[in-house]
This record gives C-alpha cells, structure tokens and sequence, in this order.
C-alpha cells in the first residue's frame, strides 16, 4: 500500500531574536518589587514595576516523569547597588530531575549549590551548555551589559523547591563595577 506520508509546519517559532511564538507559550516576568529579596540591600533608584527577568516557556501536556518543559530565561542587564541581576535560584521538588541550560545571547554566570552548601559557578556565554545535576541548586546571574538569554530544558514533574533557598541561600554574590566582576561571600 502506497500512502502520501504528511508535512506538517511545527506550531512552535524561535527566532533567537525575539520571543518564542506559539500559541502554548505562557511568559511570567519577575519585577523589581517582589525581587528586592534575592538581593544584598535596596536599590531606591529601582522602580518596583523595573522588569528584572521574564521567562517565556512552554509547559508538557502532563506533569509527570517523561514529560519536558521547555522556556527561555531572559535576564536584563541591570544591578542592584552593585550587584549583578540574577534570578531567585531553587533547588528541584525531585531531586532525580535534571536540566540543562544552553546560553543564547549575552555572558553571565550558572551558580550551583550541592545539599551540603558548597557552591561555584560555571562561565555563560553563547553557545555553553551546562548540566545540572538534580541534587544541585541552581541560579542565573547577568554579568554582561546586554540581556543573558538562556534556553532550559527539564523534567516536567521536578518542581521548584524555592523556600530551600530561602532557608539556605547560597553563600556567594556577584557585583559588578564598570566591566570588574567581584564575588563575595555573604
């Protein structure tokens, strides 16, 4: 039997240059007013509604082992007294579900965080893919002077665990000051 095997056009667009276009996406942004606790001090001349980071992604029908997510992480080059923008950080729900990270656009830097608190930091720049290990806590942080987009792909049914970062934030903060990146510790 001779079928004509179909064509499709895949429902999903990204054009590495603007936002990805389909009609699953949903895209939440982290503004300035409920970020002010990630960082070091207040920035007063930070509006609250100052857009720090939007993450654009599409979400697996089930959120169930075998299933992956999917999103992008924009990060604005923007500091706060000082320090670097970076996003709330987290460990997984699952501790078995890994991800990976592939930077897009801009430089900056993927801090990890083992359970028992030890903590580095792996470089970003276009083309870098990094893994992270389930049992990791994991943070992106900015320290370019254009938007780090970062692609990220994980296990649908890991979760995030952000109060664990609350309760043991990483020991580390990144500072920029013109183009000299410092790191101290807390």
């Amino acid at each position: 039997m001779n079928k004509e095997m179909k064509i499709i056009e895949s429902g999903i667009f990204e054009s590495f240059e603007g936002d990805i276009i389909s009609d699953q996406v949903k895209k939440t942004c982290k503004l300035y007013e409920s970020a002010k606790g990630f960082y070091e001090s207040i920035d007063e001349s930070l509006s609250d509604d100052t857009i720090m980071y939007e993450v654009t992604g599409i979400d697996a029908d089930k959120q169930e082992e075998g299933y992956l997510n999917w999103a992008i992480s924009l990060l604005h080059p923007l500091t706060v007294n000082g320090e670097c923008n970076m996003t709330r950080g987290h460990f997984h729900n699952d501790l078995n579900c890994e991800e990976y990270y592939w930077c897009a656009k801009g430089e900056g830097l993927l801090m990890l965080m083992n359970e028992e608190g030890e903590c580095w930091c792996e470089k970003m720049h276009p083309g870098t893919l990094h893994h992270i290990n389930g049992h990791h806590g994991h943070r992106l942080i900015n320290t370019g002077d254009e938007d780090l987009k970062v692609i990220c792909v994980w296990n649908a049914n890991a979760g995030h665990d952000y109060e664990r970062i609350e309760k043991h934030p990483f020991p580390y903060r990144v500072y920029k000051d013109g183009n000299k990146i410092t790191v101290k510790s807390r």
